[in-house]
């Protein structure tokens, strides 16, 4: 099977998705990492789908230099929670992005408790975060709409059950 703007992809019966072949993916820095599409069969409009997908292959990495400031704010509440004896020390937003690395998979699939838009979600490690890592969500594959800790959600306003939240970036916690 073939999807568009990926080409040729299999069933991962694990996953219960598709993956890509490996490819490289200019927004993480041509990074090469396979692209897992989520409950695809099953969509009555594939052609979003194969939108985010386009546009996030399209994207360069200034799409996520736009959020260092949010990506920063997770790192500064991180170490005022933990305290700064065991974390890297990042001085400034721009610095923040020496210490991240993209995962091998990003996924994209709709969220089907909210808005019901295509997202992309990056699960990444981070130097501040090891156990619960960075995720980046892109809206529409298109720009950044969420930051934070690994938790699956592709938006805060499902994670926290808040439409308050909808265009929240980045949520503190505690």
């Amino acid at each position: 099977m073939e999807i568009p703007g990926l080409g040729p992809v299999t069933v991962d019966a694990d996953f219960g998705g598709y993956r890509s072949l490996p490819l490289p993916v200019p927004v993480l820095g041509d990074a090469i990492c396979q692209v897992m599409v989520i409950a695809y069969d099953d969509d009555e409009a594939k052609s979003d789908f194969h939108s985010a997908i386009g546009a996030f292959l399209a994207l360069d990495e200034s799409a996520l230099k736009s959020a260092s400031l949010p990506v920063f704010q997770y790192y500064q509440d991180v170490q005022n929670e933990l305290g700064d004896e065991d974390l890297v020390s990042i001085a400034n937003p721009e610095d923040v992005w020496r210490h991240v690395r993209p995962g091998a998979e990003v996924t994209v699939e709709r969220d089907a408790h909210g808005d019901r838009l295509v997202y992309v979600s990056i699960e990444c490690e981070c130097a501040w975060e090891p156990e619960h890592g960075l995720q980046i969500v892109l809206r529409g594959g298109r720009s950044v709409s969420k930051v934070g800790p690994f938790d699956g959600h592709l938006t805060h306003a499902s994670a926290f059950d808040s439409e308050d939240l909808a265009d929240v970036i980045y949520h503190r916690f505690g």
